[in-house]
């Protein structure tokens, strides 16, 4: 189906994004994956052409677009032709957001302008051991001394743990209160924060997964991010961004399976005519397009909506629902168009497949988000009592 959101400038765009990912991203998959991570050089060629938080202010470097569809074009562009774990996504519209509204001035004039160079890579440290996507359950403490807060606790599941410079860490500040939370801005090389082993993962493999320590982690107040004991509103605030963010990278995967897969039912033949022609090949590629279109329809309305501020948290929620589960539709029903191939890693139907399952829990498991759809019915049993 023709989508019907993006204009010329839009697609001059893509083009430019699409062969910055050919050129500089593809080929390294391979190596990435050996690795367990992407380079760091990776994220400098991006920010070094403009790939990197296209909305910030021109003063950090930033071209101040304000239109999200710019950034969705770059998510696409990556999870398609690009590479699974060069995490572009997080770096710019995880992340960074959170330093471009919630900083001060010092802040955002002492790290932004590394940001979007691509000179300071970031991640954010919530999850922890025992805690999920149970925000109210961290357990990592800091405790005020003078100048400084002094963290400790340890994080675990960190995407871009290792490559990180700059970290964003939940942390509780009233052993009284759960939700008495702050934001600290953890520097690499701080005192007290030490990286733990990089994860070794079912997928994803040249995302570097990690955990984090904070042994009397001592953090200058300089680098609260926002408001004392707020922290907890800052996260919930930002979720909506962010589930629409993997919706675009889900469907954009899911399009790619979809896509290797038509050419591989053109080209492999079964006793005497290409595997595509069977009526089971064709109604099954037949099903994959109607719900990739639905899908994708749906993600891109929520998009208009996002750039008009009126996406609201039961809509991201949803999307990032529809899309993550017919992702994982999809790419079992391609990797068994593939047979037999599809088993195999030399098949990038079998690295979309491994790398994909972690999608229906990361950012809120699918169970999360019909949580939230439900009590935006109003079916919450805490007010229905």
């Amino acid at each position: 189906m023709q989508r019907m959101i993006f204009d010329e400038t839009h697609e001059q765009f893509r083009a430019t994004v699409r062969d910055f990912m050919l050129r500089e991203i593809e080929p390294n998959r391979d190596r990435w994956r050996e690795a367990g991570m992407v380079d760091r050089e990776a994220y400098a060629k991006a920010g070094a052409i403009g790939l990197l938080c296209t909305w910030a202010e021109a003063r950090y470097g930033g071209a101040e677009i304000g239109d999200f569809r710019f950034e969705q074009v770059i998510i696409e562009e990556n999870f398609q032709r690009g590479d699974s774990g060069f995490y572009i996504h997080l770096h710019s519209n995880l992340v960074a957001p959170y330093i471009a509204k919630l900083g001060s001035d010092e802040q955002k004039e002492r790290f932004m302008p590394g940001i979007v160079s691509g000179d300071i890579i970031l991640s954010i440290a919530m999850t922890e051991p025992s805690t999920g996507s149970d925000l109210a359950g961290i357990r990592t403490r800091a405790v005020e001394d003078g100048d400084h807060w002094v963290l400790n606790g340890a994080k675990t599941y960190i995407s871009n743990g290792i490559l990180s410079d700059l970290c964003i860490v939940a942390a509780r500040t009233d052993p009284n209160d759960a939700r008495h939370q702050t934001l600290f801005l953890v520097e690499r090389g701080m005192e007290g924060f030490e990286r733990g082993r990089r994860l070794t993962k079912m997928g994803l493999k040249s995302q570097d997964t990690a955990e984090l320590f904070f042994n009397d982690c001592r953090v200058p107040k300089a680098n609260i991010l926002g408001e004392v004991g707020q922290g907890f509103k800052y996260l919930t605030r930002f979720l909506a961004q962010e589930r629409l963010v993997a919706s675009c990278a889900f469907i954009a995967t899911a399009q790619a399976a979809f896509d290797l897969t038509l050419d591989f039912v053109k080209d492999r033949r079964a006793f005497g005519r290409a595997i595509g022609a069977f009526q089971n090949s064709r109604f099954k590629m037949a099903e994959m397009r109607a719900q990739l279109d639905m899908c994708q329809t749906y993600i891109d309305q929520c998009v208009v909506m996002h750039n008009s501020g009126a996406l609201s948290p039961e809509d991201a929620a949803a999307a990032k629902l529809l899309s993550s589960e017919i992702e994982g539709r999809v790419i079992d029903e391609c990797l068994q168009l593939h047979g037999g191939a599809g088993f195999m890693d030399e098949y990038r139907i079998s690295r979309l497949f491994t790398d994909t399952r972690v999608d229906r829990i990361f950012g809120g498991t699918s169970e999360i988000m019909k949580e939230i759809i439900g009590r935006g019915l109003g079916l919450d049993e805490r007010k229905m009592a």
